[in-house]
């Protein structure tokens, strides 16, 4: 079944259900009340090669920003917990993403340490019902929910739909080179024996 977790937040603002599978094919079936937002998980799914399911049940009648933060906690939570201990992977992922107009960078490094470096600006305050000042809240939330470095740099973009996606691709492409196994690491890739 590969490194799979499968994660319940309920709070009074959210309902949130999702399963992760790091082992699979780019599977998704994703409903979060924003096609935005889901447009966007499900590239991460694909271009990651992760299975996702995902149901959010938001208050969507306040704004988008519950939802979409939430999403973020329950994913990086499913990632640390898909990862266990983290033997024999190679930690670190990164990815140059081109997309038209859109060139972003992402790494990662699954330390165990979280830290968060964004670097984008955007000249629209939407894009469909998706407020693009959520893109930071969800990247914020899943590298501190999983425990992980993450570095977000758009070097150059015009259109904030292709910057977002190009985010996203760029996560899902970077974290997928992190999370694979590589035969010559033995235990875990830290001086310390621990990550």
């Amino acid at each position: 079944m590969g490194r799979t977790a499968t994660i319940e937040r309920n709070t009074k603002e959210t309902k949130i259900k999702a399963t992760l599978n790091l082992d699979g094919t780019g599977m998704s079936e994703i409903s979060t009340g924003i096609g935005f937002f889901d447009h966007m998980l499900e590239g991460f799914s694909k271009h990651g090669f992760f299975d996702l399911t995902m149901k959010v049940n938001g208050d969507l009648q306040v704004d988008g920003h519950h939802s979409v933060e939430d999403a973020g906690i329950v994913l990086g939570t499913a990632i640390k917990e898909a990862l266990g201990d983290k033997a024999g992977i190679k930690r670190y992922g990164s990815f140059l993403l081109p997309m038209d107009d859109a060139l972003c960078l992402c790494a990662v490094d699954l330390c165990g340490r979280p830290y968060f470096s964004y670097d984008c600006e955007f000249d629209t305050e939407r894009v469909g019902e998706f407020d693009t000042a959520l893109s930071r809240e969800f990247f914020y939330a899943v590298s501190y929910s999983a425990g992980m470095n993450l570095h977000l740099k758009m070097i150059s973009g015009l259109n904030a739909h292709h910057m977002i996606e190009a985010m996203f691709k760029a996560f899902g492409k970077a974290l997928d080179e992190a999370v694979t196994k590589d035969q010559r690491v033995q235990g875990v890739l830290s001086t310390k024996g621990a990550l």
